[in-house]
């Protein structure tokens, strides 16, 4: 029997989407880990995902209420605010714990070869479990207004996997700088904080694009905020109303998006086997 070990340039290159698979018990393993880990010594356990939503949701209402902020007719504000909330914590969350998962993990990355790829990745489900809890949330809003949403919800599951890609990408290529440059981490909460500002959380993003007294290019520059055309679909998803005003938006979105999950990956590709050398 010919036991002949063949190494060829490339290989490890080569078979890395193979080894994804491969150590896919690996992936739950972490996912599960980082669900014990947030809510085991927590006191009500994982209600926090409904109880942060929530007092967030309370204080935007209030806020878009003292401030006057325009809401669809026949929309309850506070539904209103719901549904943006809801993807932009999950973004926030997802963005976050990705961001920083490989220096959270530095121990395993030094000790056994997986596909680095699998850390990252795994605390998106986590985000994606405190996402559907907190969605009971907005259908206990809409059982008590009687708010019934129309066929557009069947699309809510699209504007979702957007915005998964957009914060696995950006998360992972922060991750990955994160490792050799760790004033990065500084800038994640900036980031989100930012962020928060120039979306359509607590106002619509009808007053920006219908308002004549903005200019065009500002209108053009917000709109390449990825997040706003995310935010938008998830209203226009639950709320319904005119497609056509969202449409640069959501095509800017799905555009943006994309190109993130590909630059994300292809940096960290590229500088991944450096990582238990550096960290």
């Amino acid at each position: 029997m010919n036991n002949t070990i063949v190494i060829e340039p490339g290989a490890q290159r080569k078979n890395y989407w193979k080894d994804l698979w491969k150590f896919r018990e690996l992936f739950y393993f972490l996912a599960w880990r980082d669900v014990l880990v947030r809510y085991k010594q927590a006191a009500i356990g994982i209600a926090w995902s409904v109880i942060k939503p929530l007092l967030t949701i309370v204080i935007f209402a209030v806020v878009g209420k003292l401030l006057h902020t325009a809401v669809p007719q026949g929309v309850p504000r506070i539904i209103f605010v719901c549904a943006a909330i809801l993807p932009w914590q999950f973004f926030s969350t997802a963005f976050s714990e990705s961001s920083n998962s490989l220096l959270a993990n530095s121990t395993l990355l030094t000790k056994v070869y997986f596909p680095r790829l699998i850390v990252p990745a795994s605390t998106i489900i986590v985000s994606l479990l405190d996402f559907f809890t907190s969605l009971l949330l907005l259908l206990l809003f809409m059982i008590y207004y009687h708010y019934v949403p129309g066929w557009n919800l069947v699309l809510l599951p699209v504007f979702l996997l957007q915005s998964t890609m957009i914060s696995m990408g950006g998360g992972i290529y922060i991750a990955a700088l994160n490792v050799k440059y760790r004033d990065f981490k500084f800038l994640v909460p900036f980031i989100i904080q930012f962020g928060l500002y120039i979306s359509p959380v607590f106002y619509s993003s009808n007053y920006i694009y219908q308002s004549t007294r903005i200019p065009e290019a500002v209108k053009f520059i917000y709109s390449l905020n990825p997040l706003v055309g995310v935010i938008d679909g998830f209203r226009w998803s639950i709320l319904g109303g005119k497609i056509d005003v969202y449409m640069p938006g959501f095509i800017i979105s799905i555009i943006l998006s994309i190109l993130f999950l590909i630059l994300g990956i292809s940096y960290f590709r590229k500088v991944e086997k450096s990582f238990a050398d550096v960290i």
